[in-house]
């Protein structure tokens, strides 16, 4: 009898160093196989880059892969620590649907009661975004917006098919411009919250087909 397919790595990307430091500080058990964190730097090329590198690795082949950090909100009302689930990212080369959105708002909002779970569309920029251009992009449908969650998925898929996500924790909005992060609490809030969410990835990762042999 054929032994069954292993469970699928997952792949969790963020950009920053501060991103990274609450990630590794989170919860690290209960995924449904083996987890890498990579910090792939600022910016769409470089989390491009930094991704595609990481999938050629033969271990990481099948990963499925989570993009995560820190957002800038673009919808009225969104304060620091609110957590943002993409149904798709967009990029200017392409838009990318992700998989298992619904389940992660729910173990998000069941893991961190009292916090708001926002979904929709999450759009890629290659620069920090202020002022009248939060509107301009929220004209366009998008709910939130960051450098490299577009860039990592786009990156992801086309190494091969894979389920992707992207969720990103508020830590900028348009009544609450953060100057520098890990100095004012709304940066202090969004760094708690996202070294608290692992779980959901992993719940996430659990639910996931087993890969086909």
């Amino acid at each position: 009898m054929a032994a069954p397919p292993a469970p699928a790595p997952l792949l969790i990307a963020c950009a920053l160093g501060i991103e990274h430091l609450a990630l590794r500080a989170g919860e690290r058990g209960g995924a449904g196989g083996p987890v890498t964190v990579l910090r792939t730097g600022m910016g769409p090329r470089a989390a491009e880059q930094s991704v595609t590198r990481a999938l050629a690795d033969p271990a990481l082949a099948s990963a499925a892969v989570l993009a995560t950090g820190f957002c800038a909100g673009l919808a009225p009302g969104m304060h620091p620590g609110d957590l943002v689930v993409a149904e798709e990212t967009r990029h200017p080369r392409g838009g990318v649907p992700c998989v298992g959105t619904g389940l992660l708002a729910e173990e998000l909002g069941r893991l961190l009661p009292g916090r708001r779970v926002h979904t929709g569309p999450l759009t890629g920029s290659d620069h920090v975004v202020r002022g009248p251009e939060r509107a301009e992009l929220r004209a366009t449908g998008a709910l939130a917006v960051d450098m490299e969650s577009a860039a990592t998925l786009l990156a992801a898929v086309r190494t091969g098919p894979r389920p992707v996500a992207a969720v990103r924790v508020v830590v900028d909005a348009p009544e609450h411009e953060l100057v520098r992060i890990g100095t004012v609490r709304g940066g202090i809030s969004a760094f708690r919250v996202l070294r608290s969410i692992l779980p959901a990835f992993y719940e996430w990762h659990r639910s996931l087909p087993l890969p086909r042999r």
